[in-house]
């Protein structure tokens, strides 16, 4: 959810008119947003990694058995959480299993992308705003500190 807001947000703020040095209350508290969704998103995204792959080792952890139209998937009994999952209208539980465990993977795959994808959005707004060069101002003050003739 605040990755889908950051992405809202980023584009409304393609659309205000822009001015230098943040002189609009309006656009200053847009990027503060943006930049504390954006963290928020990576948070997020580093928490949904971190859920999937605990329930994947859970998962590899299942014994299963068909039974008329249901598969019954149980935890090992040393598990501290040891329960019974029933899983009705299954012809079979390799399909159950198989299917949580690719889903789980990709959530493993597309999360640290989308994580990675707030972390820019984050450095680019710490960057424009903190790492703003005027290249210019100093190429012209070594162009004249080399004109001008070294006293010795």
């Amino acid at each position: 959810m605040p990755v889908c807001v950051v992405a809202y947000l980023g584009l409304f703020m393609l659309c205000v008119s822009y001015q230098v040095d943040e002189r609009t209350c309006v656009q200053f508290s847009m990027k503060v947003l943006y930049f504390l969704l954006s963290a928020l998103g990576l948070v997020v995204c580093t928490l949904a990694v971190a859920f999937a792959a605990h329930h994947c080792s859970l998962l590899s952890q299942f014994t299963c058995e068909s039974s008329l139209d249901s598969c019954l998937c149980k935890l090992p009994s040393s598990e501290p959480l040891s329960r019974t999952f029933v899983y009705r209208d299954v012809a079979d539980c390799t399909s159950i299993t198989g299917t949580f465990k690719l889903f789980l993977i990709l959530q493993m795959v597309l999360n640290p992308l989308c994580g990675l994808v707030c972390l820019l959005a984050c450095f680019v707004m710490w960057k424009h705003r903190y790492q703003v060069f005027y290249v210019g101002v100093r190429l012209r003050s070594l162009m004249a500190s080399d004109a001008q003739p070294q006293k010795a």
